[in-house]
């Protein structure tokens, strides 16, 4: 059986977004046009489907991950850089991603049944979470298999 650990996470992440987007599961809050992924940033996403591939992938960092909570996911989420550097003589730092955006994606996640709330510990993938990730991480080890994307490899 195909786990997702035996999948690329690029690949694994587009296909789960696909069906995330396809069931219409996940649905983009109306604030996400007006904020920023984090403090350093200026300018909000400008990916067509941000939404469904942010939510896809804390979906697979949790499964892998967890439990894990929003704090641990912002740092994974952050920049190392943070921003530029270009007159400042102090190093740069890590930056934390947006919170309100892992929280309201994970949010999303726990009403779809995928996710759930472990008791003081964070967040943990459920079986359906699992099930979707495995099943899709098989379809995808599927179409990698198939002798025009061979060359891709």
């Amino acid at each position: 059986m195909t786990t997702l650990y035996d999948v690329p996470p690029t690949d694994l992440i587009e296909a789960v977004a696909e069906v995330l987007a396809e069931e219409s599961a996940v649905e983009e809050p109306d604030w996400l046009q007006f904020t920023t992924t984090g403090v350093d940033r200026e300018l909000p996403p400008e990916q067509e489907d941000f939404w469904a591939r942010r939510t896809a992938s804390l979906l697979r960092k949790v499964a892998i991950d967890g439990p894990v909570g929003v704090g641990s996911l912002r740092t994974e989420y952050g920049d190392a850089k943070q921003g530029s550097n270009r007159y400042q003589v102090r190093p740069r730092r890590q930056s934390e991603g947006s919170g309100n955006i892992i929280r309201t994606a994970l949010q999303q996640l726990e009403e779809l049944g995928y996710v759930e709330t472990a008791e003081g510990e964070g967040r943990v993938i459920t079986g359906e979470g699992k099930s979707l990730l495995d099943e899709t991480a098989t379809e995808v080890l599927e179409d990698l298999d198939k002798p025009e994307l061979e060359r891709y490899a």
